[in-house]
């Protein structure tokens, strides 16, 4: 079993052409694919069915940051390789987006439940391609960037039990993660998660930015540009985001509250196999589903509270029971 990170550059983030790993039985499929990425200055590994893409995956010759993966293929089908890419603790964080046939929602619950957030439905249009591979490419940018710095910053955390702070803009936020991740037993499983509820209170908190309006903002890559200038404005200049971080016993506790007028977030505690091909959306339901344990909101939506228990130190895999 491999134990080398995904990309283990010096820095933490990727390098200038993200490595995607492209792996369909159907070799004109496997063509057009690893051509259209090609085209946007994507490196492009190639693998005809599952066997031969885990071959690749355990290799590390050549670090993969995406996996593009076909669902039904002989040898070793897509679910197969989902299944032990996740056992794998140097591979597990790779986004896999699942290009399929199957488009029953059934059949797209069963690959989230396995780890797939994103999805793409045959036959693949060019845009829609582009823009979920970018998705999934930001994805693992902003996972390598904030534990880089995580790492960075690491000390004697696991001594703090209390922590309130409060911040104001994307950098604040991205920093702030970075910092209360440390706090957590779990750094590493904690860390994306924080960023994404952090960064919510911001953009659909405290801004009020819809979901359309961030699919448009990604669109046209200014996602980041307009959340600068809104923030500048005088009707959101002043405000801000409470976090509380408290560590009781073993059970570790994050609040955060903003100063917005609250969203419909039942909608995105799980995740809709609705949007699995948008480009966001699943920020929410990953920090429920993968980076802790309870995910809790209250009934405005301006207030969210994720709890993590600390494991057995012979469980790191939370099989057993909760230390207590």
């Amino acid at each position: 079993m491999t134990t080398l990170p995904p990309n283990s550059d010096i820095d933490g983030v990727l390098a200038l052409q993200p490595h995607i790993l492209v792996v369909d039985d159907n070799r004109t499929v496997l063509h057009m694919l690893s051509s259209l990425l090609e085209k946007e200055n994507y490196l492009i590994t190639r693998a005809s069915n599952g066997r031969e893409a885990m071959d690749i995956l355990l290799a590390h010759e050549k670090p993969i940051d995406v996996i593009l993966l076909d669902r039904l293929m002989p040898v070793m089908d897509g679910m197969e390789v989902i299944n032990a890419v996740q056992m794998d603790e140097g591979l597990k964080n790779i986004p896999i987006i699942m290009q399929t046939a199957a488009d029953k929602p059934e059949e797209i619950s069963e690959g989230i439940k396995a780890g797939v957030f994103y999805y793409l439905t045959k036959p693949i249009e060019r845009k829609m391609l582009l823009s979920v591979v970018s998705a999934a490419v930001k994805q693992v940018e902003q996972h390598r960037q904030l534990r880089s710095e995580m790492l960075r910053h690491h000390m004697s955390f696991g001594l703090i039990d209390v922590v309130k702070c409060t911040f104001k803009n994307l950098d604040e936020a991205e920093n702030l993660s970075s910092f209360l991740a440390n706090c957590f037993p779990d750094p590493e499983r904690a860390l994306s998660g924080i960023s994404e509820l952090l960064i919510n209170a911001v953009e659909h908190g405290n801004l009020g930015i819809s979901y359309d309006q961030k699919t448009e903002l990604l669109e046209e890559n200014s996602w980041r540009t307009t959340i600068t200038e809104m923030l500048a404005a005088p009707e959101h200049v002043d405000k801000q985001v409470v976090v509380i971080f408290e560590k009781k016993n073993n059970t570790c506790y994050l609040q955060i509250t903003d100063q917005g007028d609250g969203f419909n977030w039942k909608q995105f505690l799980e995740f809709d196999p609705s949007r699995a091909s948008h480009n966001h959306g699943r920020g929410i339901a990953m920090a429920n589903m993968i980076a802790f344990d309870k995910v809790v909101y209250n009934e405005k939506g301006n207030q969210v509270t994720a709890v993590m228990q600390a494991r057995k130190p012979d469980d790191p895999d939370g099989d057993d029971e909760y230390w207590t």
